[in-house]
Formats: structure tokens, sequence, C-alpha cells
């Protein structure tokens, strides 16, 4: 007898969305100069959310100029204590709010609810209390006896992650003394507008934070803008490639957190039910959009059948979904075109020849889907092995010893994250050592917190969010 989960919807009443939005600048929600519109949409409905104000040129000068002068006058003269406290009130606004920003979230970019709520905004509010204790205590941070804010930092981050990667951008920049103007994704802007108005909550100064919705030109514009200090940029690594030609031979300073194509390492003495749930969690968490998925499987062949049977079993108890209900596994992706890019992947597979296997699940008539996704029978040279898919798709690879895992695990030209499974501490540490990555999990996958850096080697960018190493993102330091 199987065992049906009834629908347990999350109520829609604690948001209220706006028909229309505004531009975020110095503390004030204001319509564009130049700017025209664009609607954002319900990826697991393809329903209209709302429509929201695209920034012009003209719009991008003002929030650097209210940025500029909030910085001058006000934030980087004011005591880290001071500034400690604005951070503490957010972090609390923040998680007061923690259901709405939850559905909100899930709304915008088809996640499911039990993300949203249990992992996204409890970390959110994590961040700014973490970084909220380090601003009155700069000077302890090992960065150097002079430490000076950059200025006015310009922050675009993806559609992934999107108020946790404000979180990871802002609260270090405001800490430092650094003001922001930030740019979200075109297709979740809501949490962001969100949270401009918890700074309004917050009485944050006007100009310390200012928000523009905007597409990809909004963002070239902000990064171009002569009076920015800092870029900041999560995305895909062609944009970075973009924005690092943009700023070169200016005095910008510059962080890139881009792609990823993590290998998952599974050895034959690894506790295979736990490494089970940890492959699940490291490609199927939001639908294997995450930079850092894991989404080569490398496991020893000894063991490789046992591992795959295993998988393939867990995988058809996921539920596939409405996002909003708190039963769902697997939500929507975020828009038509990666929809197609994940679909273009997966055909491209097949016809290299890598055998695919697909869970069973009922696919909504509307809306934006890719059920899970397993190929075996990969070869390094497919290209579901090498390039970034950002899908629910995961590469099943095999190696044999440990000296050929770090040599197919390391043929990427990615290196932000990996995940080793083995019940050996000397051979975890080991591979750690010379796998070419800038977060190595052992025994586990997709585990954040605040006080760790991430970040990552070669096409996956330059420079740590998050830890005492993200402050050092957002100012200059100076020996004396």
């Amino acid at each position: 007898m199987s065992l049906e989960y009834a629908p347990a919807p999350e109520s829609t009443d604690v948001v209220d969305i706006k028909a229309h939005y505004g531009l975020f600048i110095d503390g004030e929600f204001v319509e564009p100069i130049d700017g025209t519109t664009f609607t954002t949409i319900n990826p697991a409905t393809e329903g209209v959310l709302a429509e929201v104000s695209e920034a012009g040129p003209q719009d991008v000068a003002r929030a650097v100029r209210a940025a500029t002068t909030a910085h001058t006058r006000t934030w980087a003269r004011m005591p880290g204590r001071e500034r400690s406290k604005y951070l503490f009130r957010i972090a609390r606004l923040i998680q007061e709010r923690a259901r709405e920003l939850a559905v909100l979230e899930t709304l915008d970019s088809g996640k499911p609810i039990r993300e949203s709520r249990d992992v996204d905004i409890p970390l959110v509010a994590a961040h700014f209390f973490y970084y909220a204790g380090w601003a009155d205590k700069l000077e302890h941070a090992g960065l150097g006896t002079s430490i000076r804010p950059y200025g006015v930092a310009a922050q675009i981050i993806p559609w992934n992650f999107p108020l946790m990667m404000l979180a990871w951008k802002i609260a270090p920049a405001l800490a430092t003394g650094n003001t922001v103007v930030l740019k979200p994704a075109e297709t979740t802007p809501l949490t962001a507008l969100a949270f401009a108005d918890i700074c309004q909550q917050a009485d944050l100064p006007a100009g310390v934070v200012n928000i523009l919705t905007g597409d990809g030109t909004t963002g070239r514009n902000l990064v171009e803008h002569p009076d920015v200090d800092k870029v900041a940029f999560t995305g895909s690594t062609e944009v970075g490639r973009a924005i690092q030609r943009a700023v070169a031979g200016t005095q910008k300073g510059l962080t890139l957190e881009l792609g990823g194509k993590a290998a998952n390492i599974v050895f034959d003495d690894a506790p295979i039910d736990e490494a089970i749930e940890g492959i699940v969690n490291g490609i199927f968490f939001n639908q294997g959009q995450v930079c850092c998925a894991g989404s080569r499987l490398l496991v020893q062949e000894s063991v490789a059948d046992q591992v795959t049977e295993a998988l393939t079993q867990r995988l058809r108890t996921l539920r596939l979904g409405d996002p909003l209900d708190k039963n769902t596994d697997i939500g929507a992706v975020n828009s038509a075109a990666q929809h197609a890019r994940i679909t273009e992947y997966i055909t491209a597979g097949e016809n290299e020849g890598a055998r695919r296997w697909t869970a069973p699940c009922a696919i909504p008539e509307r809306g934006w889907w890719i059920a899970p996704t397993v190929f075996t029978e990969v070869s390094t040279a497919h290209r579901i092995a090498r390039e970034e898919i950002f899908g629910p798709v995961l590469a099943v690879l095999t190696f044999r010893t440990p000296d050929e895992a770090v040599a197919k695990a390391n043929n990427s030209p990615y290196g932000l994250s990996a995940g080793i499974w083995s019940e050996k501490g000397s051979r975890t540490l080991w591979m750690a050592q010379r796998l070419r990555a800038g977060v190595v999990w052992a025994n586990t996958f997709n585990r954040f917190d605040p006080a760790s850096p991430f970040g990552g080697f070669k096409e996956s960018g330059f420079g740590r969010e998050g830890g005492r190493h993200g402050l050092s993102a957002y100012i200059r330091s100076e020996v004396v």
C-alpha cells in the first residue's frame, strides 16, 4: 500500500504584491526618468505577478549619485558600532517577516517553499547578524591596520537565490562602510523590492541602499558608471568576462562568483545511504539551479551499480509540483529560456550516447518543469559532463583509483566546489588538498554558514563571499 501526501499549500495571504513597483533610490520608491517597465512571471503558473520598472541610464546616474552622497556625508563617517545597529535591525526585521519573504521568493522564483522557508530566509538573516557583529571590529579582522571602504558598490545578483545573494553582498558592504546600488535579476526582483521596504522600516539613512530593477542593459550601465568604486557580480561566466573587460584599466575593485561544474565523489567505503541523500541535495536542490551544484557524480567503479540503483530508487520518491506545497521537493525552473536551455542539454546528452533515466513525474500543464534526470555511461568528452547546465540533470562517471578521481574532478574549466564521500579521514584530506575547488565538502553537500568563505578558481571567478574573507572584498587595506 502506497501512502499519498495530501496537498499542504502555504497561504499567499501573507504577501501583498503591488500591481506596479518603482525604483528604490535615495530612500524612496520613485518612477524611472528614462526607463520602461517589464513584468515578472510566476514560473509555476506562467501568470503575471507584477509590473516592475526598468532603470535607464539617467536612473542609474541618479542612484549612484544618491549612494555617493550617502557615503561621503553619512555612512562612511558613522562609527562601526552605529552601522552595526542598523544591520542588527535589518536582520531582526527579516526574521519577523520571514514567512512573507519565503512565500514571495517561491512565487517569484519557482523554488519549493520548504527551501525558501528553511534554508534561504534563515541564512539571509544570519548573514546580516554575522556582519553586524563585524562592523565595529574591522581592525581585528587581520586585513590591515588602515581600513577604508571603497565607496559606492555596484552589486548584480542572479535569479537562483535572489534574497540570499542580496544578503551575501549588501551585509559585508554596509558593515565596512560602503553604500550600495544593487540590481536584482529581471526574473526575480520582488524580494529585493521587499528588502527596500525593510530598509525603510529600519530607518536606514537615505541613499545607503538603492535598488535598481532592470535587465542586462541596466547592469552594464551600472558597472560602467565612472563613480562606481567597486563591482560585485554573481552570475554566468560569460557575463563575468564582459564585466572584467569593462572595469579593466579602471581603479574599480572587482569580485566575481561565476559558474560551476562540481564533482561529487563517492568512494567504495562511503556510507551509501548518506551519500545518496547528499547526491540528491547536491544536484536537485533548487532544481539544480545552483552554481555549486554537484552536477558531476564520480563513483568508484566497484560500487557504481549499487549507487546508481539506490539513487534511481530515491528519485522515484521525489514530489514535483506546486512550489507552495510544503510537500514539494522539485519546483519549477525559473523561466521559459532556462527550460529551453536544460532541454537542449538533455537532448545533447542522448545524442552523444549517454544513457538517460528520468524520474516518473506528472508534469503540470502550466509552468516550466523538468523532472530529475540522470545520465549514465558518460565520458568526460560529453557536453553534459563539461558544460554548466543549471538544471536537475546529473552526469554519472566512474573511476577506479583516487588519482583517477582527482584527474577527472579537475578536468573542468570551473573550480567552485566539490564533495567527497568516504569514511577515511586521511583519504578525504588527501583528496581535498588536490581538488582545484574553492569549497570542498566532506560527507555532505551544499552546506553554508555566514562565517565560512565561498568562492572559486579558474572560470568560477575570484574573490570570496562570507566569513572574514568577505570583508576584504569591500575594503582598501593599507598597512601603516
